[in-house]
Order: C-alpha cells, then sequence, then structure tokens
C-alpha cells in the first residue's frame, strides 16, 4: 500500500516543526517512524491528545508537514481536523501545546478536552 499524501488535517506552527525536526535527527531516532497525532480516552475532560513516534498502522491516513512525515488514526481526524500544534519553549511552560478548535471545553493542563 503506498503512501498517498492527504490534506495535513493538523497544523503544526513553525517552532513545532523546528522541535520534531529537533527530535528526528537526533541521535538514535529511529529512521522510518512517522509522527502520530491522535487521542486516547481519559484526562480531566475525557480526552487527551497524544503526539510521538510512532509506525504505521492498516486505519492511518497519511499526510506531510514541512517533510515531516504525518500520520492519524483516520477515527481520530473528527477530533482533531483544524486543531493546531505548538512547541513552547517558555520558562514555566516547556513543550507542545494543543489549540482545538472542535473542544467544547478544555482544562487547565492543555493536553485534555471534550467534545
Amino acid at each position: 500500500m503506498e503512501n498517498s499524501v492527504a490534506e495535513a488535517p493538523v497544523i503544526l506552527t513553525q517552532g513545532a516543526v523546528k522541535e520534531v525536526k529537533r527530535l528526528m535527527n537526533a541521535p538514535g531516532f529511529e529512521a522510518g517512524q512517522y509522527l502520530r497525532l491522535g487521542v486516547k480516552g481519559g484526562g480531566c475532560s475525557g480526552l487527551s491528545y497524544m503526539l510521538g513516534f510512532d509506525q504505521k498502522e492498516a486505519n492511518d491516513k497519511f499526510f506531510e508537514v514541512e517533510g515531516i512525515p504525518c500520520i492519524i488514526n483516520k477515527a481520530h481526524e473528527i477530533y482533531l481536523a483544524g486543531m493546531e500544534v505548538d512547541w513552547s519553549d517558555g520558562l514555566n511552560n516547556r513543550g507542545f501545546t494543543f489549540s482545538n478548535p472542535n473542544a467544547s471545553s478544555t482544562c487547565g493542563c492543555g493536553t485534555s478536552f471534550a467534545v
């Protein structure tokens, strides 16, 4: 099954792109992995965001953002369409942040939401 590039369902800011590429270029990074964006049950508001490197599975949609190979489970796309992922490197808040237009509520942790 070949990779057909779909329109990106999520947005990675320049800060997020830079950090993901830094991680991909780190020693020991397992080549051939994709950046997986997804959701899982749990968290303060019902669902939590997932972001990490993983292998492509049969039910994944493939897309690229500035040369970064990304995957998303097709069932998660309804929750994540239009979401913006940013990288914050501040003194009090360092890490990836998620801004989701589909969330009906979020909580203070920034990684949990409800639809």
